[in-house]
């Protein structure tokens, strides 16, 4: 006997929660924290400034490559997500119990492929997900998961440092907790895939390829933007005379913005991704120019931070509507190609932050970590249609969004 349609909202309404909660946990209390508490892990395991730089690229990688295994989310989106929730919760508990650097690098490597897989996985729950009226503004929701992440590990960071231990143990807890609630409210494996094959109708490889040109050029260029922020919106902020606790507070501030993206998502939603992108992306350029221009006014630099959270965050929301817009019948593989870009560019662009701080001084790499951005936001112009020629995407016969 068929359920009614409310017992189906409901329960997709609680995958809603539990995914934002699953991201938050992935993103924000395990991939994110390692930088949040490395002063702290450094003194305790003397992991040195140089294993810490490439601990911090071995994540990334490790990022990478469960996105890339996120391609196929669309056939195993259950299965996909688990392997988020495992190595995510399995990376952050040993992380928390290392004895020494030998035990807590390759953890902290493992941890960060969580968020890699859980959202590409959810995104491909949210597509056929009963009940869903309006698909878009799920995904953004929870998308914005990283908002209150980054609060939370902030908030864990102020009460509990120097105790990074524990703190890494309620996140992974945290965290696996969140996964264990998306896979029992979720009800796709009763459903039939809407994602099919390509004799079905989808595009192939150098189609999709053609469509994600825009949003992937986008995507790689604001990560090597939003790096400047990522890795050394701390050390500015320390450099420029506030204290360690201001430097927590703005992480904080991080988190409060991306959440704020909840309260615009249903806005954002309403407009062309490409539009929405062009929006958002325009906010980070303005909060790494007024980081730039006043580094040392703390009260500028938490407004700066609350912009960048919101935009950023926002962003990203607005690239998982891009990839459903160009690619209706591949939106998790797509999700998942301009996300392993984004993260790509925030490799490339610490690298060269890093290289250019001696030079040009913080103020100067933030300055031109805005000139990136805008040229990322310009990605979503309508001018950048005649620049890029790429064609108007076809609706895909088989496609169905929930």
């Amino acid at each position: 006997m068929k359920r009614p349609l409310s017992f189906d909202a409901t329960r997709t309404s609680l995958l809603v929660v539990a995914g934002t909660s699953l991201v938050a946990g992935t993103y924000g209390l395990v991939r994110l924290a390692y930088g949040l508490f490395l002063p702290d892990v450094a003194a305790d395991l003397g992991l040195a400034p140089r294993l810490a730089g490439w601990t911090s690229s071995g994540a990334s990688v490790a990022y990478c490559a469960g996105a890339l295994l996120g391609l196929g989310a669309h056939r195993r989106p259950r299965l996909v997500v688990l392997g988020a929730l495992a190595t995510a919760a399995v990376g952050s508990l040993v992380m928390a119990a290392s004895p020494g650097v030998g035990l807590f690098v390759p953890a902290a490597v493992l941890a960060s492929a969580g968020a890699g897989l859980a959202s590409p996985g959810m995104v491909a729950l949210l597509e056929r997900a009963p009940g869903l009226r309006r698909p878009e503004r799920a995904q953004a929701v929870v998308n914005a998961g990283t908002g209150p992440g980054l609060v939370a590990v902030g908030v864990l960071a102020l009460v509990l440092l120097p105790d990074w231990r524990l703190a890494l143990t309620l996140g992974g807890v945290l965290t696996a907790t969140a996964g264990v609630l998306v896979l029992l409210v979720d009800r796709s494996r009763s459903l039939p895939s809407r994602e099919v094959g390509p004799a079905a109708g989808a595009p192939r490889m150098g189609v999709r390829a053609r469509r994600l040109a825009r949003p992937a050029t986008g995507a790689l260029l604001l990560g090597a933007a939003s790096a400047a922020v990522w890795t050394f919106g701390r050390t500015l902020v320390v450099d420029a005379g506030a204290g360690p606790t201001a430097s927590v507070v703005a992480w904080v501030l991080l988190g409060v913005g991306g959440t704020a993206t909840v309260l615009t998502a249903g806005r954002l939603g309403a407009l062309p991704p490409a539009r929405a992108w062009l929006v958002t992306a325009a906010g980070v350029a303005g909060a790494l120019a007024l980081l730039a221009l006043a580094p040392g006014v703390v009260a500028s630099a938490y407004v700066a931070f609350v912009v960048f959270g919101w935009s950023f965050v926002a962003a990203t929301s607005a690239l998982i509507a891009w990839a459903g817009h160009v690619l209706p019948s591949r939106a998790a593989w797509g999700t998942s190609v301009l996300f392993v870009l984004l993260v790509v560019g925030q490799a490339l662009g610490s690298t060269v932050a890093g290289a250019s701080a001696g030079p040009w001084g913080w103020r100067g790499v933030f300055a031109g970590a805005a000139v990136v951005a805008v040229v990322a936001a310009l990605c979503g112009a309508p001018v950048a249609s005649a620049v890029v020629r790429v064609p108007r995407p076809l609706p895909d016969r088989a496609a169905v969004r929930g």
